[in-house]
């Protein structure tokens, strides 16, 4: 039989199926579901690009420290279902991640949620319930459903109420360096007292304008002035400070806890474009009015996910949540939809495009098994095929293309079109070896 076997058709074959020896998996399956680890014999990567937010261009990444990595990507507020706008931010984190791992780093990433917000709040008394137990189900129902999304557990998954310590000692700081100011129980972060300001997002301050989530206050100095601290309010919970009982504001939980857990210079931040202003803007002021030397050397933003030009979001009532897709669809169809569109742009949801996405993943599977129900037969009775350099080329091609899009700010588009084009291949070469399997028996 070896005899009359495509010595081109198992050789490539072999390149795609999943068996214990994972120098066989082509390097794109990494960004589906495969080990987040590098595949022996793939050639070295290119430097790793990744456009900074704020420096608004690509840029080399080169990390704080050789071969570790520290990343912090803000979490979801737990008081509903995630929808598939929150997906697009973990999944396209989730890619870095893995390729962050897959080119050998250490990475420390950091994902939080946010445990006490007025949404929580409000739900909680809507529902009869305590806010401790309206966020813990909805932070269980959300790692059910990234997980379902192949999306690798972060390093550190912290809790705004895990870290209220850390957060009044960072406001301390802040007030000692006069950036923030106490009203009433409430501290305010004084926009006029850091010029800095804006430096992310490059806005024009406005001082006739709050930022987002807040009503004006005319307690404040500037109506851009931002809550560090909220004064306690009744029936809401509380805990003890120096300005008094009360809770932290949104922005000042993730600079407590990125620095808590990466230090204040660290290399990625990552989020959902619409975090840039207010939320990682007043990040960035606090983290550096508090200590001067904080820094992230990348801000990197996800694009939306759009319905009918509109960003999806529960404000508009115009979302889905990630548990209605995947009960129509195969989890990794919802990834393979998601990674279809660079991580920077918006994505537009329909119908059409996930039954594409569906097609093309049932497509892989069904590859694999195939490949896997042919090449058995080899397995077992020792059939050993030299690999033909033409094969052997198609294979090195596929994954020297894929290093060279990954690291070019992770052009996962370029990569998903690269390995239909393996399958297809390696289909055609399936083929072949079915008839001549049909020939032999012939014989």
């Amino acid at each position: 039989m070896a005899e009359n076997t495509p010595e081109p058709a198992a050789a490539l074959l072999s390149s795609l199926t999943v068996a214990e020896d994972t120098t066989a998996t082509p390097a794109a399956t990494a960004l589906l579901s495969a080990p987040a680890t590098a595949v022996v014999g793939t050639p070295s990567p290119p430097p790793l690009q990744l456009f900074n937010s704020m420096t608004k261009k690509k840029e080399p990444f080169v990390p704080r420290v050789e071969g570790k990595v520290g990343m912090y990507v803000c979490g979801v507020t737990p008081y509903d279902f995630s929808h598939v706008g929150h997906a697009r931010a973990y999944v396209a984190f989730d890619v870095l991640y893995r390729y962050l791992k897959f080119l050998g780093y250490e990475v420390e990433y950091v994902r939080n949620f946010t445990d006490i917000d007025d949404k929580i709040i409000k739900r909680a008394n809507q529902n009869g319930e305590t806010v401790t137990s309206l966020s813990s189900r909805f932070i269980a129902e959300f790692l059910a459903d990234v997980a379902e999304l192949q999306c690798l557990p972060p390093t550190h998954e912290p809790r705004v109420t895990e870290h209220i310590d850390n957060i009044i000692d960072l406001i301390k700081e802040i007030i000692k360096n006069d950036k923030a100011y106490v009203v009433d129980g409430d501290v305010y972060f004084s926009v006029d007292n850091f010029p800095e300001y804006l430096s992310l997002s490059g806005r024009i301050l406005d001082h006739n304008r709050a930022g987002s989530r807040v009503a004006v206050d005319t307690r404040k100095r500037n109506p851009a002035d931002f809550a560090l601290w909220k004064a306690a309010k009744e029936g809401e919970p509380s805990w003890e400070s120096p300005w008094g009982d009360g809770r932290p504001g949104w922005h000042i939980e993730c600079s407590a806890m990125s620095a808590h857990y990466l230090g204040h210079v660290f290399d990625i931040h990552g989020g959902g474009k619409d975090l840039i202003f207010p939320h990682h803007e007043n990040e960035l002021a606090q983290s550096r009015a508090a200590y001067p030397e904080s820094e992230v050397k990348c801000w990197m933003h996800n694009g939306f996910i759009n319905i009918d030009d509109q960003k999806m979001s529960k404000s508009v009532n115009n979302f889905f949540t990630i548990r209605d897709i995947i009960t129509l669809y195969h989890p990794l169809a919802l990834r393979f939809f998601l990674m279809r569109t660079h991580y920077k742009s918006d994505a537009n949801h329909s119908d059409k495009a996930l039954e594409i996405a569906s097609d093309r993943v049932y497509y892989i599977y069904q590859t694999l098994y195939d490949c896997d129900e042919v090449l058995s037969l080899h397995r077992e009775e020792n059939i050993s095929v030299p690999v033909p350099a033409e094969e052997q080329k198609l294979v090195d091609d596929h994954n020297k293309a894929f290093l060279e899009s990954m690291s070019d700010d992770l052009r996962t588009t370029d990569v998903l079109d690269g390995f239909m084009e393996l399958l297809k291949a390696i289909n055609g070469n399936l083929n072949d070896l079915k008839v001549c399997r049909s020939n032999n028996m012939l014989l």
